[in-house]
């Protein structure tokens, strides 16, 4: 019997440095971490220190001569840029190296390609490689029928990128069309949402901090949480109750990355636009990961590029079981910091206290006596408030409470 394996792309890393500051190093180890999650092994990195990118190459004359002895040496079958490449500096490394070239744009959005299940995710991923690649159809036909697939050729495929510019134009109209529907029923939705009076708490983080566990730790929602990059893509939205009795709808995002592929965002916008009309926002950050600073950075800088600057913030400290020296963390943009581990539960009750802080500040303060002929308004107060005290008394029931100023009237005694 003649068994069939799939054979791993071996790739060499390149990265280029523009500034000592720069962290480059830093940037080709997540680089790393997307090729083995795309399933490539790694066997090599290659990085450049010029004053700025090459516009032709990517690289320069000598580096491409360097790569081209490395693959060689080390049996690599392509290369991986740490930078969204030019169709031109894309077409002229693959000329020069006659090896397959591919970007960090392209991993991820391979990535998101393999880990997309909902119809949503897929129309969103496929919309952001037709667009990515509608530029660049010559160079990847030449690479597929060289390699016969592998990173790149997942979500619409080789089929797709043998279609000439016309077809592919109308494909992105077509889905274009259908993520019109997609947006105006999230719309529908939130509209729905908001005539409930039900807060949302929209959680956001780099990819990996830990955003999945976190739902599931608190709500059960029994999502898949692993310790990749991009584990989940397709938005969770689970309700949540919390010690005061008040019910929130808590909504897991897709993960952030640093250099996170602009056709994506736009594809994605909304789904990442539930950010923006969360009434609070869970930023989930990897304590225990010695980038997390650069981390939060590349978060709040995507946030801010999704117009999400006026919401109250609470940063959770995740991973704390994996830290073994106690250490001071800060993150100077949030209202709120907790520090908690979502895979043992460690800090979870003070997490849900500080959001019912957060979301009391929203509220508006009352104390009223009902009649018992008016008792049904309480139930009003327990749903979408936050009772402080109920006393039931001969001349009618008691209340100390804290509810959204869009129901004041509706609880209001006559």
């Amino acid at each position: 019997m003649i068994e069939i394996g799939k054979e791993t792309e071996r790739v060499i890393l390149v990265g280029v440095s523009t500034a000592e500051q720069d962290d480059t190093c830093r940037s080709l180890e997540e680089l790393e971490e997307l090729a083995d999650t795309a399933g490539a092994e790694t066997v090599g990195k290659v990085i450049q220190n010029r004053e700025q990118i090459h516009p032709g190459t990517y690289i320069g004359k000598g580096k491409i001569e360097e790569i081209k002895d490395l693959l060689w040496e080390l049996e690599a079958t392509g290369i991986i840029c740490d930078d969204e490449l030019s169709p031109v500096q894309m077409k002229n490394l693959q000329d020069e190296l006659d090896t397959k070239v591919m970007d960090r744009t392209l991993v991820i959005l391979d990535i998101f390609a393999a880990r997309a299940s909902t119809s949503e995710g897929k129309i969103q991923v496929e919309l952001a490689q037709l667009k990515y690649r509608q530029s660049r159809l010559t160079g990847f036909g030449r690479a597929m029928s060289r390699l016969g697939g592998g990173i790149g050729t997942r979500g619409p495929g080789e089929k797709k990128l043998e279609m000439d510019r016309r077809l592919i134009k109308s494909r992105i109209a077509g889905l274009n069309r259908e993520l019109k529907d997609v947006r105006r029923h999230r719309e529908i939705t939130r509209e729905q949402r908001s005539k409930k009076q039900v807060p949302v708490a929209a959680i956001v983080g780099y990819t990996n901090a830990g955003k999945s566990t976190l739902l599931n730790t608190l709500t059960g929602a029994g999502i898949l949480a692993e310790d990749k990059l991009f584990a989940t893509l397709d938005p969770t939205t689970r309700g949540l109750k919390l010690p005061g009795g008040q019910e929130i709808l808590l909504t897991d995002t897709v993960g952030f990355i640093r250099k996170l592929p602009h056709h994506l965002i736009e594809a994605f916008r909304s789904t990442l636009e539930e950010a923006r009309y969360a009434d609070l926002i869970l930023h989930v950050a990897d304590a225990s990961n010695p980038q997390m600073d650069e981390q939060i950075h590349t978060v709040y800088e995507t946030l801010r590029s999704l117009e999400v600057t006026d919401k109250p913030v609470i940063t959770v400290f995740n991973k704390q079981d994996r830290i073994e020296e106690e250490k001071v963390i800060r993150d100077f943009h949030a209202d709120y910091t907790v520090k908690l581990s979502a895979k043992t539960g460690q800090g979870i009750p003070e997490l849900m206290k500080t959001v019912e802080a957060v979301l009391r500040e929203q509220k508006v303060y009352i104390e009223e006596l009902y009649p018992y002929q008016e008792a049904g308004k309480i139930q009003l107060i327990r749903r979408y408030g936050e009772m402080q005290e109920e006393d039931y008394r001969e001349e009618g029931i008691f209340v100390r409470a804290y509810v959204p100023a869009a129901i004041c009237g509706r609880v209001s005694v006559r």
